[in-house]
């Protein structure tokens, strides 16, 4: 996990694999101890060894190795304050990420192409992720790898998460797949230009250069093309787009916001540039600030996307930078910037009147998720509402007094 510059203040960055964990962060997690750490180390033999790990890879792997305390600082660091969408947004599509990423695809163009056609995911939605993860490989992290996993597996953050990493992380060194020393990455373990967990790498690395070896950290070919191969192994569909702005026809039945593209079409739905719709595909309508700003058409690809990272926020941006990109325009709708917003504490309430109706059940924790934003659309279609799925204060208002 990557805490990216442009993603902490929304969404803590979850890089591939830790992207799809379940279950809250540990706040409790002990503070990291020097002394209990050759023990943590020394239970984890077993396991290793039945992963087939052999004493001398371990015992290399973990030779003078340390736990990094300011790792743990980094697992405690919580935001207490949610920004707006359109300022996530902002700077995730903003500064020179277009033209950096307009530079990258000339530069790349020819693989970008071989890529595509190999694994039918579109060449802005590689770039997209590639400038979102590490802003085209400026920012991969430099820490160690191994050492990363080991400090957050003996705390339990996330629970055995990081441990099943860090034996994993050992199957790649065992089994030839990478060099102790080649294991660099984020503070969570995240590697490389595509910030691959180790069992990611292991699953969906790919060697595009033929040399024998999937490089992810030094070779964009391969980061790419092992970034395709992660979409196309979670389900892309080769020709559907990730998602298009749209715009809607006034006395709009919101109840009636997924389907075909055929049917959204008839029901009045428009692109937002003039375009028609695709001819085939199913879509469904997206709110991202509720149903006074902008509104989205998402397809499958969108959900695909999230599986890089489960933020909605996080592949909106994708898929917006890799258009843009393209040269397509950006969201052309007004963002609501003076509509009141709940802040993390009426978010928790909000979240546990949800949970004790039966429509949330997950933790409040305060973030807008997308158990949130249906827990949402399913209490407004009980109210008569615009089910957009958007939380506001006076929708918490209308909770609190029973109305």
């Amino acid at each position: 996990m990557r805490l990216s510059v442009i993603a902490a203040a929304i969404v803590i960055g979850l890089s591939p694999a830790l992207a799809q964990t379940t279950g809250s962060i540990n706040a409790a997690a002990a503070p990291v101890a020097s002394q209990g750490f050759e023990p943590f180390l020394k239970s984890l033999w077993p396991q290793a060894q039945a992963r087939g790990i052999s004493r001398s890879t371990f015992d290399t792997a973990f030779r003078g190795l340390t736990p990094d305390a300011s790792i743990v600082a980094l697992t405690r660091k919580q935001s207490e304050f949610t920004a707006p969408i359109w300022g996530y947004l902002n700077s995730a599509v903003g500064g020179t990420r277009i033209s950096r990423g307009r530079e990258a695809a000339e530069g790349h163009a020819s693989v970008l192409a071989q890529i595509e056609a190999r694994y039918g995911v579109p060449k802005e939605v590689l770039l997209g992720i590639w400038g979102m993860e590490t802003n085209y490989g400026s920012f991969k992290g430099d820490k160690d790898t191994i050492r990363s996993l080991a400090t957050l597996a003996q705390i339990r953050y996330r629970g055995d998460f990081f441990r099943d990493e860090l034996l994993t992380a050992l199957e790649l060194i065992q089994k030839g797949h990478v060099d102790r020393n080649e294991l660099r990455g984020s503070w969570a373990g995240a590697m490389g230009h595509p910030q691959f967990m180790p069992s990611s790498y292991l699953k969906y690395a790919v060697d595009w250069t033929g040399d024998g070896h999937a490089d992810i950290w030094t070779s964009t070919s391969d980061a790419l093309a092992s970034t395709a191969n992660y979409l196309k192994g979670h389900g892309w569909v080769p020709g559907l787009p990730w998602g298009l702005e749209v715009v809607l026809p006034e006395r709009f039945d919101h109840r009636n916001g997924r389907g075909s593209f055929a049917a959204l079409a008839s029901a009045g739905v428009r692109r937002a540039d003039g375009r028609a719709l695709p001819s085939r595909g199913e879509g469904r309508l997206f709110y991202p600030a509720g149903h006074r700003g902008p509104v989205m058409l998402l397809t499958e690809n969108f959900d695909v996307i999230k599986k890089y990272n489960s933020s909605d926020a996080y592949a909106l941006a994708v898929g917006h930078l890799g258009d843009r990109i393209m040269g397509q325009p950006a969201i052309q709708a007004e963002w609501p910037v003076s509509q009141p917003r709940l802040d993390k504490a009426g978010m928790q309430d909000l979240q546990r009147r949800l949970k004790a109706l039966g429509l949330y059940s997950h933790d409040a924790d305060g973030r807008i998720g997308t158990g949130t934003r249906e827990a949402v659309r399913q209490y407004q279609l009980s109210l008569g509402e615009i089910p957009d799925g958007w939380p506001t204060p006076s929708l918490l208002q209308r909770m609190r007094s029973g109305r």
